[in-house]
């Protein structure tokens, strides 16, 4: 058994070293300066209370993206060097973000006990490669991020670092085969356990979904099926969950093969970087002549998700909504009934019809699957979403992409299940869809980024609609000027939220401006990206008239889009006459 010694390294504090709502991202050059990741690591142990870093497990693993197994190896020695008692890593260091959380939850240890927390290695859907994005970020023993208290205390204490604990005589650990390596330090016994990356979180799935129905939808001839995993580390789960458990054909899965620079592309499940998806389901420039009747896409770490049908792309607000709206009788797991329904500030409202609808308790909260963590915890919150392609259930403290697919699977296989056998045309996907809108409205919706925009002209840019909002007359006139057909601006804020559970108060959350027909606009800097600023506009306008649900999502918002763009002058602060993505 390799003993092991604890030493003490002097290093000096980075600038710029806080965790955004998902964590700390750089580019991996960042990362790899002397002692960056080290001041990180050692700040969150700081951060924690004693007894979730002294003898504690801890989980660390990631999506696999560039510079993950060097980044494992120091966490490893630096979880040693700080007295914790055993690491549990997922074979090749491969856990998604959804499966961390399910492995803080649900593992238990041969002596019973369980992990405390986690460090998730990912920058979620961002690029990977030696000259794009790395990521980390801390999970609680709730298997959720890090709330404020936390990282805000990691971020102080990366700029007075001075000292970091490590173990550097330990040896680099094999982690890429199955079991467990004992060594020997100043605090005792120190464990890696390596295990393997899909069995927890497959058997959590076969407890919430009803598998058997799902199957005989799958091996169903009428029935088509088409997975993408972006090269990320759903690839991981995919084969075993898609081909192993419900007999789907291997012909179904697209880049189900994790790699470090995810293949060279992007890793963002949505209409623009999901390009082989798209082509597949007939959604592409050259419409393809046979598409699939489902198709699905995952991100980088899996806790993303999109979702078609054939020739029909299906908007994340729409998704959770028919989610929810299906989930009783379609899911197992909530055959008892939802608890409630939450949705992020900038998701458009289809989930509140529906909530009203069925009498559900319902929330908005902002930005950060955290806000859902604490509904959840506290026995509120059953299914929730976010616009930006993120859904989920309190399964879990994270944002589940295969669970929104096998949510979606396990709902077709419903509407599905006296029609596999005979000639009787399925249901298709659009066609929930539309019976979704013919029952509760149709909230177009669209969202335009401007992504690395310079960073002063983005904060320039929301002072200005800040400062707006002070007089909506003259709003009015700015935005109706093109468009005497608009609805009046009759209310604009900026979004804060008072946590129900804790009563903590997140302000500054985004910038609405709410019209007399239910329309809005939203205006919002997100801190996802690693470089620059993004400011994300989502434009949202409903329409309850069956008669008028079926119109082409950009016509319908055209006017709204071009009053966002003239009020907020997008191409005066930042020089963009386009965004970089639409959604």
């Amino acid at each position: 058994m390799v003993v092991f010694r604890v030493t003490s390294k002097k290093t000096n504090p980075y600038e710029g070293q806080k965790p955004g709502t998902s964590g700390l991202r750089k580019k991996v050059t960042v990362f790899q300066q002397p002692n960056y990741l080290h001041n990180f690591v050692q700040s969150t142990f700081h951060a924690l209370q004693i007894d979730n870093v002294k003898g504690a497990t801890l989980v660390v693993s990631g999506d696999g993206r560039y510079f993950s197994e060097e980044a494992i190896q120091i966490i490893i020695k630096m979880a040693a060097g700080n007295g914790v008692r055993r690491v549990w890593i997922g074979q090749d260091g491969l856990l998604s973000t959804p499966a961390v959380s399910a492995v803080i939850r649900e593992r238990v240890a041969a002596d019973g006990s369980k992990a405390t927390g986690a460090f998730i290695l990912t920058a979620s859907h961002n690029p990977g490669g030696p000259h794009e994005d790395f990521g980390i970020k801390y999970n609680m023993g709730n298997g959720g991020p890090a709330p404020e208290s936390v990282t805000d205390s990691i971020f102080r204490n990366t700029t007075s670092i001075t000292e970091y604990l490590i173990a550097e005589d330990l040896p680099d650990v094999d982690i890429s085969t199955v079991g467990v390596t004992t060594f020997t330090g100043p605090a005792g016994q120190f464990d890696v356990d390596v295990f393997d990356s899909a069995d927890d979180y497959i058997k959590l799935m076969k407890s919430i979904f009803d598998f058997e129905s799902i199957k005989k939808l799958l091996l169903s001839p009428k029935f088509s099926f088409c997975f993408d995993g972006l090269h990320g580390v759903a690839g991981a789960y995919a084969h075993k969950i898609f081909v192993e458990e419900l007999g789907a054909d291997e012909s179904a899965l697209l880049n189900c093969v994790p790699k470090e620079d995810f293949g060279g592309g992007h890793p963002d499940p949505n209409l623009t970087y999901a390009k082989e998806l798209v082509a597949r389901m007939g959604l592409g420039k050259t419409p393809n002549s046979d598409p699939p009747e489902f198709g699905a896409a995952a991100d980088g770490d899996a806790d993303r998700n999109m979702v078609l049908g054939k020739r029909f792309f299906v908007t994340p607000s729409d998704s959770v909504a028919i989610i929810a709206a299906n989930a009783v009788e379609s899911i197992p797991y909530f055959a008892s009934g939802l608890k409630g329904v939450a949705r992020s500030m900038p998701t458009s409202a289809a989930l509140d019809v529906v909530a009203k609808n069925l009498g559900l308790k319902f929330f908005e909260v902002p930005t950060g699957w955290k806000f859902f963590g604490n509904l959840m915890d506290a026995g509120m919150c059953s299914i929730c979403g976010e616009e930006s392609f993120g859904t989920g259930s309190d399964h879990i403290r994270e944002k589940d992409g295969i669970w929104a697919v096998l949510a979606w699977l396990s709902i077709l296989a419903l509407k599905n299940k006296d029609k596999l056998d005979g000639d009787e045309k399925l249901v298709s996907v659009e066609e929930i869809v539309l019976n979704h809108w013919a029952t509760y409205g149709r909230h177009y919706y669209t969202r335009y980024d401007y992504e690395n925009v310079e960073a002063e002209g983005a904060k320039e840019l929301m002072k200005n609609l800040v400062r707006a909002q002070s007089d909506l007359s003259e709003v009015n006139v700015m935005v109706r000027e093109d468009n005497p057909d608009l609805s009046f601006v009759i209310k604009a804020d900026e979004f804060e939220y008072k946590d129900p559970v804790d009563g903590s108060v997140s302000a500054n959350q985004g910038i609405r401006y709410f019209f007399s027909d239910g329309s809005r606009l939203v205006f919002r800097l997100s801190g996802t990206g690693s470089v620059g600023a993004t400011i994300r506009v989502y434009i949202e306008q409903y329409e309850k008239d069956p008669a008028k649900t079926g119109r082409e999502s950009h016509e319908a918002l055209a006017p709204l889009v071009k009053a966002a763009l003239k009020l907020s002058k997008m191409e005066k602060y930042t020089g963009r006459s386009e965004p970089t993505v639409i959604t």
